[in-house]
């Protein structure tokens, strides 16, 4: 289903970097995020409420300029 919040999505298994790129051209990495959280993620029926209930809250990010 596509997301009402987010464009895309990537994830660098070797630095553990999840890469939000958003609808509003912001694009956010979220660190030290494991492998297992991110299939959760991508298995997500809404990845928005998932980013924003498990990752948000539990991973720090650093947002690209």
């Amino acid at each position: 289903m596509p997301s009402t919040v987010i464009n895309k999505y990537y994830y660098k298994p070797e630095l553990r970097i999840l890469t939000i790129v958003y609808n509003s051209g912001s694009v956010y990495d979220y660190l030290d995020v494991p492998q297992e959280v991110f299939d959760e993620f991508r298995a997500a029926y809404s990845k928005g409420i998932f980013l924003n209930r498990e990752i948000k809250p539990r991973f720090a990010y650093h947002k690209r300029s």
